[in-house]
């Protein structure tokens, strides 16, 4: 397949694929195999989902989003040789911390994880006295290191930007409430050293439709010759509740709060069982993208109805195209 822009980073030729469905004409479509990870894949889960995925050595590993059976809401570990079936380490992260005011413990959710320089850093959403952003590393998937919590409460869905920009961190994120938040605004910041964060930029608020409650970033961001790939999740309130489908913006590479494209309609919204009904019914929740830039594949890593992790398939170039010719 011949591009007509390029798409930054490492080829992944053993990334997990399914070719399109004879018939569909959607521009993401579903893994047969989904759920990919069940909620109950080990002993003490009540759900597993909203997880992100990396390639790591000749395989994959990842940190998921555990709901216990008592319902304590924290983060486990995985490995997988092919990105569909995941080992998953019946025991929490326990994160190496050098100060006891941030190292309590009071919940662990809804991790992202970026490779970055010489580490894989992982954000979450981490209780400090409400919701905020923590920052964490590891070198190996075996050791893990907690930094700081990025902002004050109320923050979520923490998503790094995969290299330096302007000298700096940067990072996007959605400030919130102490809640289910029914409002959702996604910003920019930046930071010298991973602990003190400025410069904050405003990205994108709702819009209508499919998102026109709150919006937040999804996975890592994707830098390709026509800007930063953002995969997004909007909410919508129905007379039932809200319902969380996702779809894509364009970015500026040098100043990302400047959105390029954003697409009107959604790439995907629950409407298959495992989406509807769960803990959480009607969600679709976008945390990981794999990507291989010589084919032009994706694979996106999504939660389903806050009970299982679900996988799509799609390509960059058609995302790219759909998100131009289909912007608000």
């Amino acid at each position: 397949m011949t591009l007509h822009f390029t798409i930054t980073g490492s080829p992944l030729p053993n990334i997990p694929w399914e070719d399109r469905p004879a018939g569909c004409t959607d521009v993401v479509w579903r893994s047969a195999r989904n759920p990919v990870i069940p909620r109950d894949l080990i002993p003490r889960s009540n759900s597993i989902f909203n997880s992100a995925v990396v390639p790591f050595g000749a395989g994959f590993a990842g940190v998921f989003r555990v709901d216990h059976k008592t319902r304590d809401m924290i983060l486990h570990r995985g490995k997988s040789d092919d990105a569909i079936h995941w080992e998953l380490d019946p025991d929490p992260i326990e994160f190496a911390c050098n100060d006891p005011e941030i190292c309590k413990y009071e919940h662990r959710y809804d991790p992202r994880v970026c490779w970055l320089e010489d580490r894989y850093y992982i954000t979450w959403c981490n209780g400090y006295h409400g919701p905020t952003i923590g920052i964490g590393y590891t070198y190996d998937f075996e050791t893990f290191h907690f930094l700081e919590n990025a902002f004050l409460p109320y923050n979520r869905n923490g998503v790094l930007f995969p290299r330096k920009l302007h000298g700096k961190y940067a990072m996007l994120s959605r400030p919130s409430d102490t809640g289910h938040t029914a409002f959702g605004d996604i910003f920019y910041s930046e930071s010298p050293d991973m602990i003190h964060w400025g410069r904050h930029r405003f990205v994108m608020k709702p819009a209508y439709g499919w998102q026109s409650t709150k919006v937040g970033a999804g996975p890592i961001p994707i830098e390709t010759s026509e800007g930063w790939l953002l995969i997004y999740h909007g909410v919508l309130t129905s007379c039932n509740g809200y319902v969380y489908s996702f779809g894509a913006a364009l970015l500026d590479l040098d100043e990302p709060w400047k959105v390029l494209y954003r697409t009107a309609p959604y790439l995907l919204s629950p409407q298959m069982p495992y989406e509807q009904i769960g803990d959480v019914p009607n969600v679709a929740f976008p945390c990981a993208a794999l990507v291989d830039p010589p084919t032009d594949r994706i694979a996106i890593y999504y939660g389903g109805a806050d009970t299982v992790t679900c996988l799509a398939f799609a390509y960059v170039s058609e995302i790219i195209d759909f998100t131009r010719s289909n912007s608000l």
